[in-house]
């Protein structure tokens, strides 16, 4: 019942996607920091920005070469004031992605506070000027540019001061500013504005980033609980825990009232793992937990303790607690009853920590970086599958009759966490060195490590291999064999991202492509031209994914789409865009999709935050807004609002080349299932076939 209420939502969010597109998320207010500055004096233009929940704002303090829309603030001049210094973001966070951009940036949540300094030079003053961000959502993955002009005036405070007021239009709101007077200075801040349409689709993509790898938040953390939870059940089999289940369960079986303590019991394995969590997530907060994900010396840091478990795990050593800080817990399980329940649920926890240790601090570690509640949802994932265990055999005690025995099978579990734990300390290892470009783990330095470590553990599980603790075998059992089947299996499927394949379903592990130095062709070209093809307009500078040939110019694509009578393939697109390049990662790379935008269609990527500017003689005014129109992205973004009436990214459209308005099918927006997008470009053909 969940499923299918789940797909009629998505199918409800799709069928609204088509017809509605126009999102508003994000609304800019502006004031002085004085209301009544003095000639000669120094003040700041505080620029406020409402966010909506699971929306988020580029802010204005990393590279514009990474590829997200910078917030930037232009000021016209006049001899009333003039600007110092330059735009100034207000405490936002940081994150540094690996998958997409391969670079720290900033970015708020909820609410962003520019200031700008300016010096006033007269008595009546008239700031005005334009803004221009960028905001994407956290659910939806589309990326919605935001523009718009603001004004101030002023003058010296007197009795009969006038104000001059006026009213504004936003570019991409559309809405009418209401002055507020305070004292003789005007704040003019946005009118209260409401989303035409909010697109809420779910997506089942993997995404980047230093913490989640889905694009909804809520995925994420159900996907990393059940990896929390697959982490305990493992721990569970290691020799530190396994062998305390019949002894455990045998002391409740005796007890009056064995059923619920057993249930306190298991509640209070919980409890004390979930403590944790909490205790790290109120030490995590936004600030800390983003800076743990981003600075060489966490990372370096984490990197180290990842080995040392790896190599504890795999029997070198032993991490264990003081005895005498585990006796004295242990005494205290005696006192009986509730307190002694929980005291006896803590001296397992403390007693099984050689083992379940490593795992859980993985498991915090990870959680830590970049969520808050993360940390908290591991715990209860991995306490869940730890607790539930000694629940059931407490109430079911006969159960254990049909429990394996103890023995060397619990080591090899150990040994096969051990290098794990050793492969994902790469993991810290290259978010270092991607962020300072130490160019020490390149991705095929990466591979290379991985595919050792993980041809070890095929190997250990055939018995090839040997380490301290465990139990000498003449044969293989069925289950190691079949094991390490899978684990050969992976190893085959890493081999060619040694020569460039691109490896998607490690995408949010490995480094990016661009630091491998030998790479297959066909990811990424520039649209040179060639005898039947025309050189594209800003070929020099922009390209198409997978070799496809194309245009970044609306015009010359209908002239060339009319020579060889082909419908367009309109691709709405920006470099700070995450989702338009995972759809082209995922979903045009497959052969289906990609044999149609060759054959079928003439594609053109327009590029909504482009900032290169136009020649003169080509800006205009907007129909929209009544804003001159000067560069390729705000014409490119114009062009999609007036005749496609939608404002975000990734955003598909596929139009007749001889007709001026509207499209051969509904314009689709982020989709990742393929077969929905070949069934978007046939109906298309289709269509244009008729006409």
């Amino acid at each position: 019942m969940k499923k299918l209420f789940f797909s009629l939502f998505i199918l409800l969010a799709f069928s609204v996607a088509t017809t509605a597109q126009k999102v508003n998320p994000a609304k800019w207010s502006w004031t002085l920091s004085k209301a009544t500055p003095a000639v000669g004096e120094t003040v700041d233009i505080i620029f406020s920005v409402d966010i909506l929940d699971d929306w988020y704002l580029y802010s204005s303090d990393f590279s514009e070469d990474l590829g997200p829309t910078v917030t930037t603030i232009k000021l016209k001049e006049n001899d009333s004031y003039e600007a110092v210094g330059g735009l100034k973001a207000i405490n936002p966070s940081k994150k540094f992605d690996k998958e997409i951009w391969n670079g720290e940036y900033t970015y708020f949540k909820h609410k962003a506070t520019f200031r700008q300094s300016i010096k006033i030079l007269k008595a009546k003053f008239f700031i005005e000027g334009s803004y221009d961000s960028q905001s994407c959502s956290d659910v939806s993955g589309l990326c919605v540019p935001v523009k718009g002009n603001f004004s101030l005036t002023g003058a010296e405070k007197k009795n009969d001061s006038s104000i001059e007021e006026k009213v504004v239009k936003t570019a991409t709101e559309s809405t009418t500013l209401t002055p507020v007077v305070k004292d003789s200075a005007v704040v003019k801040t946005d009118s209260v504005i409401q989303a035409d349409t909010l697109v809420a689709e779910k997506s089942n993509s993997s995404v980047a980033s230093e913490t989640p790898t889905l694009p909804a938040e809520q995925e994420s953390l159900f996907a990393f609980f059940w990896v929390a939870f697959g982490a305990g059940l493992l721990a569970l089999l290691t020799p530190c825990v396994y062998p305390l289940i019949p002894m455990t369960v045998s002391f409740f079986t005796k007890q009056k009232g064995g059923r619920k303590l057993a249930f306190l019991y298991g509640f209070s394995i919980v409890a004390i793992y979930v403590l944790f969590g909490t205790l790290i997530a109120a030490l995590a907060g936004p600030g800390f937990a983003n800076w743990l994900s981003t600075h060489w010396a966490p990372n370096l840091l984490f990197f180290v303790i990842f080995v040392f478990f790896g190599i504890s795990f795999l029997g070198w050593f032993e991490i264990v607690l003081p005895s005498n800080f585990v006796n004295k817990i242990d005494a205290q399980s005696d006192r009986g009853g509730l307190i002694g329940v929980f005291f006896m649920a803590f001296t397992l926890v403390l007693v099984s920590f050689s083992c379940t240790g490593p795992v859980a601090g993985s498991i915090l570690i990870a959680s830590a970086q970049g969520e808050i509640i993360k940390p908290i949802i591991g715990m209860l994932g991995f306490s869940l599958a730890f607790a539930i265990p000694f629940t059931l055999f407490a109430i079911f005690p006969q159960w254990l009759k049909n429990l394996p025995k103890s023995g060397g099978w619990m080591n090899s579990v150990k040994v096969i966490l051990g290098f794990l734990e050793l492969a994902l300390a790469l993991k810290f290892l290259s978010t270092a060195d991607q962020v300072y470009h130490w160019g020490i783990l390149d991705r095929e330095v990466y591979l290379a490590l991985w595919i050792v470590i993980f041809s070890l553990i095929g190997f250990y599980l055939l018995g090839k291999i040997q380490l301290p603790h465990d139990s000498q075998t003449d044969k293989v059992s069925v289950p190691k064999m079949l094991m390490s089947i899978l684990v050969f299996a992976f190893v085959v499927y890493m081999i060619p991202g040694m020569f460039g394949a691109p490896l998607k379903a490690l995408a949010g592990w490995l480094p990016p492509l661009t630091t491998q130095d030998f790479v297959s062709s066909g990811t990424s070209v520039k649209t040179e031209g060639d005898a039947n093809f025309p050189k594209p307009k800003y070929g020099e500078f922009l390209t198409l994914p997978h070799g496809l040939q194309g245009f970044f110019d609306y015009e010359e694509a209908v002239a060339y789409a009319k020579k060889v009578n082909k419908p367009i393939f309109i691709d709405f697109t920006g470099h700070g865009c995450v989702n338009c390049r995972k759809m082209e990662e995922n979903v045009w790379s497959n052969p289906a999709v990609l044999k149609r935008l060759k054959e079928d269609y003439v594609v053109v990527a327009l590029y909504v935050d482009d900032k290169t500017e136009l020649p003169k003689e080509k800006w205009y005014i907007s129909k929209d807004d009544g804003q001159e129109k000067t560069s390729m992205g705000d014409q490119n973004l114009d062009f999609q609002i007036v005749r496609f009436n939608g404002n975000a990214q990734p955003y598909y459209c596929l139009v007749n080349p001889n007709e001026d308005k509207g499209t051969l099918a509904p314009p689709k927006a982020f989709d990742s299932k393929i077969e929905n997008f070949v069934k978007f470009l046939d109906e298309g053909k289709a269509k244009y076939a008729l006409k």
